[in-house]
């Protein structure tokens, strides 16, 4: 799916344009999503990043020169509904003929429900129970649970805007239009959507993508294959890193700003005992906030863990008047660049925080 806009660029380029054109245009939602994307793609051609860093996925606001990536795309890799509930009425807007794969939901993918309570008491850290869910068939997902996440009416979404609009710089998008949508409601039955920080996950993605792209490119599917083949073998290399790392700390008990962590701490046996908000990171209760500091005193809290693009200042007011520590965990990857490096950095500095927080 081409519009006359990337047409007329192509032709502008030249043969060497021509050349590159047989690569598909893919669109990603997230730091991360992009980041596995670009490792398959490689020297072929560079995916574009939907959802800027530094931005909340919960809730956006596409800019122009999004929404007409999107417009363009051959392929759209996204987490899903639950994670990025706008996407899905975006999608069908403007990508209805592209190829599109909600990550979340294929074969081989693992899932863990939602977490509830301050201190997730309604859940049994029990690692085992989790491992269970490894590598489950989706073909027998009830895929109607996610439609629970989407309380949004897509309908208002007036795409017909981005056209009126020039494209502009980063530096210049309101991020503070993303506020406005921080308000949906989300129902937290379900799964969590936080599935990229499983790094097991990210090997069975890169799969994934080699080969959806090489239905589209065949051409070049012995090299998207052969990236996804060298990117999981840094990310199995990784994952014996971050378990070395993680290690000596199992004792320790620490909280974090929301519940995005899940994933990674059951991977490296490594749990949380509890977080200040939801795992969509809307504000916390006055009733949550008093639970928690509770909590901290009663189980003897380490440290705690903000997170770049949420007020840190939150963190200060649980934590007051308490010996725990503080650090800052970013499952987005929000001050790395995006690219391939980006998503296995992601993972190794949550260890790093972790370590230098809690030794």
């Amino acid at each position: 799916m081409r519009s006359s806009f990337f047409l007329g660029t192509v032709s502008a380029l030249g043969l060497a344009g021509a050349a590159g054109a047989d690569v598909p245009s893919v669109a990603t939602d997230i730091p991360p999503v992009h980041s596995l994307v670009s490792i398959v793609m490689g020297d072929l051609g560079s995916p574009d990043l939907l959802v800027q860093p530094g931005a909340s996925p919960h809730g956006y606001s596409l800019r122009p020169s999004e929404a007409r990536a999107l417009d363009q795309a051959d392929a759209v890799f996204w987490i899903g509904e639950a994670l990025v509930p706008w996407m899905a009425g975006s999608i069908e807007a403007l990508a209805s003929d592209a190829r599109v794969v909600e990550l979340i939901e294929t074969d081989g993918t693992t899932e863990l429900a939602f977490r509830e309570g301050v201190t997730f008491e309604a859940h049994d850290h029990d690692h085992e129970e989790h491992a269970e869910h490894d590598d489950h068939n989706h073909d027998d997902h009830d895929h109607e649970e996610h439609a629970e996440h989407d309380d949004h009416d897509h309908d208002d979404h007036d795409h017909d805007d981005h056209a009126e609009h020039d494209d502009h710089d980063h530096e210049d998008h309101d991020h503070e239009d993303h506020a406005e949508h921080e308000d949906h409601d989300h129902d937290h039955h379900g799964n969590d959507p936080h599935a990229w920080l499983d790094p097991e996950n990210g090997k069975v993605w890169l799969d994934v993508i080699a080969a959806e792209l090489s239905a589209l490119d065949p051409e070049n599917a012995g090299t998207y294959a052969a990236n996804a083949e060298a990117g999981k073998a840094e990310l199995e290399a990784l994952i014996g890193e971050i378990t070395a790392t993680l290690a000596p700390l199992r004792s320790e008990n620490f909280v974090v700003f929301h519940d995005a962590y899940q994933y990674f701490e059951t991977r490296f046996d490594i749990p949380a005992a509890g977080s200040i908000t939801l795992a969509d990171a809307s504000d916390p209760s006055p009733a949550r906030i008093e639970e928690i500091q509770g909590k901290v005193a009663e189980l003897g809290v380490t440290c705690a863990f903000s997170e770049p693009q949420y007020d840190a200042n939150l963190i200060a007011t649980v934590f007051r008047g308490t010996d725990a520590r503080t650090g800052v965990m970013d499952p987005l990857g929000t001050e790395l660049t995006p690219g391939p490096d980006l998503y296995p950095q992601v993972l190794r500095n949550l260890a790093t925080s972790l370590s230098d927080c809690l030794e």
